[in-house]
């Protein structure tokens, strides 16, 4: 015991009735507060290593009720297998170890949780070990129940761990003080606070997923083993699509969750490039590789070489056939695990990977079956497009009083989605009515994916369309857009009035002071007159020939997608604008984390259900 605590018990034991401020009085006031002991509430964690880092994460609260459940179901709780994150894990409880169920993954560390420590640099809650855990829990019994603190562990490690008070436990690091006596552990450095129980900590811990699965996607990657700008695998990636999928279920498909229509759509990935690379391939490309710049070299082989790959009909073969086999290996356990599965299975290729999807789908000899296969990119956007007609378009804008004005102009869904502000107001709709139908139909459609290249027009050669673009998650468009789109408006209107104002001071400026000049100069206007709306019915008819061509000859996108839309684009970033080339790899790989993609994908899946969004998209 240090000099500095005996001098503490001393002061308090010669002072029995300390003052208000003292340090003593604070903890008789936590003492006789935390008096009645409560056992502790336990939750389970699991260790995941980053960077030669352990990270130790939470299980979610059902998960982690379950592995507690199973933990005091009896003696045979150590044979106990349970699954765990939606079942793409399972815990083995006896070993303590937590198991990818569809792909391969190191196993990591599972424990139960009851008392933390703070790390070193990052401040984050550190568990102790359960068997040591356990020693201080029941120390801390022991301390509440009579009433004696300043208790002093030592761990395993030779930690040092004073129990001062229930708000005031520290952690020492063992710090060796070598002299004349030998080497001992000494209360040095920056202690650091412990905390018991997990409601304790700053830490997130989600309520679960669904049980329910509505529907399940494969997605398959593009080249090389990282899939986004932080190297990351495709396993990661496709954690944050479903991760951002299940948030947007609660969020835009809410009435649906509540009403119990709706559980989940299950995304698991699909993995051909460590497969390929372990037939041996890497060992003859290590052999003809120079020597000279060798990171770049070996990013070369691990990423560009597979398009080369891809394009060899050995190598090509042998990647279509993993993606084939694995895609049935993991349907074939899905349903194993989950045998009242009755819903469809979609399939999503990002890059390269949607050519392999195309390959494959085209050169498929026998039906499906009850598999509802459908065809995605991630690159190039492809989904179902919007199913819904110009009725319920102008229904869901509230504008549902112009549908007989459209209907006049013979003006369906896809010309009303290439009509401009002008010919808008040509057919007298207001102010308001146009905004919305500009805003919900028109936009300036970008893409800076630098693979990304579009379908409907080899599917439909003879007519210019734009890709359809996405609507934002947040029911809008962005506001660089919105305040770009407004600018050029208020361009257009300054170049008007300023013509007009030059127009009509050139006619004041040269109208002669004779009557007989007065005369003819209003003979002249009322001939200019006629020849300005001449000029204006000109104008109109240089730009209503290719809205009559697409009107003869409507977007049909054939068979391919059910006669829909194939093309989507995402809404540039404001960031983007600045620098197309600067944001084009970027851009390649920004679907993962994209809220607009995942939103597109939930739309699609659950409109073939009758499931449609609680507020429709502007």
């Amino acid at each position: 015991m240090s000099s500095g605590e005996s001098h503490q018990e001393q002061l308090s034991q010669s002072d029995p009735s300390p003052s208000p401020n003292s340090c003593s009085s604070f903890e008789l006031i936590d003492m006789d507060a935390s008096s009645s002991y409560e056992p502790v509430s336990p939750h389970w964690f699991y260790c995941k290593v980053l960077d030669s880092k352990e990270l130790w994460i939470p299980f979610n609260s059902e998960d982690s009720q379950q592995l507690e459940d199973a933990y005091g179901s009896g003696k045979d709780c150590n044979e106990r297998i349970v699954p765990t994150d939606g079942g793409r894990y399972d815990v083995h409880l006896g070993e303590r170890m937590r198991y990818a169920v569809y792909w391969d993954e190191l196993p990591s560390e599972v424990r139960r949780c009851t008392w933390f420590y703070k790390g070193d640099k990052d401040n984050k809650y550190v568990p102790y070990s359960e068997s040591f855990s356990q020693v201080l829990e029941d120390t801390y019994m022991l301390a509440v129940t009579l009433d004696e603190w300043k208790k002093k562990i030592e761990s395993p490690n030779r930690e040092i761990i004073v129990l001062h008070n229930p708000k005031l436990m520290v952690h020492y690091q063992p710090i060796a003080g070598s002299d004349e006596w030998g080497s001992t552990s000494t209360e040095q450095g920056r202690p650091r606070s412990v905390k018991r129980g997990v409601e304790n900590i700053p830490v997130d811990i989600h309520c679960g997923e669904p049980l329910q699965i509505d529907h399940l996607v494969f997605v398959v990657h593009g080249i090389g083993p990282a899939c986004d700008l932080r190297f990351r695998s495709i396993v990661q990636c496709v954690n944050d699509f479903r991760s951002v999928s299940l948030n947007l279920l609660q969020t835009h498909f809410k009435k649906a969750q509540e009403n119990e229509q709706i559980g989940r759509v299950e995304f698991l990935p699909v993995n051909w490039h460590s497969p390929l690379h372990s037939t041996g391939v890497d060992i003859d490309l290590q052999r003809i590789t120079l020597p000279s710049i060798n990171r770049l070299r070996h990013f070369t082989n691990d990423t560009i070489l597979d398009v080369f790959f891809y394009n060899s009909p050995t190598y090509c073969q042998t990647i279509v056939d993993t993606v084939a086999s694995e895609m049935n290996r993991i349907y074939t356990l899905f349903l194993q695990r989950n045998p009242d599965f009755k819903g469809g299975v979609s399939i999503a290729g990002h890059s390269l990977g949607s050519l392999i999807l195309f390959d494959i789908l085209t050169n498929q000899k026998n039906s499906i079956g009850d598999i509802d296969s459908e065809k995605g990119s991630l690159s190039s956007a492809e989904d179902r497009g919007d199913a819904s007609t110009l009725e319920e378009d102008l229904k869901k804008l509230q504008l549902s009083e112009f549908v007989t004005v459209f209907e006049k102009e013979k003006v369906d869904r896809e010309a009303l989605a290439l009509c401009t502000d002008r010919d808008l107001q040509e057919m007298g709709i207001p102010l308001g009515p146009r905004k919305k139908i500009l805003n919900h139909f028109s936009a300036r459609k970008n893409s800076f994916d630098p693979v990304a290249y579009r379908i409907e027009p080899m599917v439909a050669p003879g007519i210019e369309f734009e890709p359809m673009l996405i609507p934002h998650h947040k029911g809008r468009k962005r506001m660089h857009l919105e305040l770009r789109e407004g600018l050029t408006r208020m361009s257009m209107d300054l170049k008007n009035n300023l013509l007009g104002s030059l127009r009509m001071a050139w006619k004041s400026f040269t109208r002669g002071p004779y009557p007989a000049l007065q005369a003819s100069e209003t003979a002249e206007e009322t001939e200019a007159e006629p020849e300005s709306s001449s000029e204006k019915s000109n104008e109109a008819n240089t730009e209503e020939p290719p809205v009559e061509v697409k009107e003869e000859a409507p977007i049909s996108v054939g068979m391919l997608n059910g006669g829909q839309r194939i093309d989507y684009v995402l809404q540039e970033k404001p960031i983007e604008s600045f620098n197309e080339y600067l944001f084009a790899l970027q851009s390649h790989l920004c679907y993962w984390e994209s809220e607009d993609t995942v939103l597109l994908v939930l739309k699609e899946i659950y409109q073939t259900q009758g499931v449609f969004l609680d507020q429709p998209l502007q």
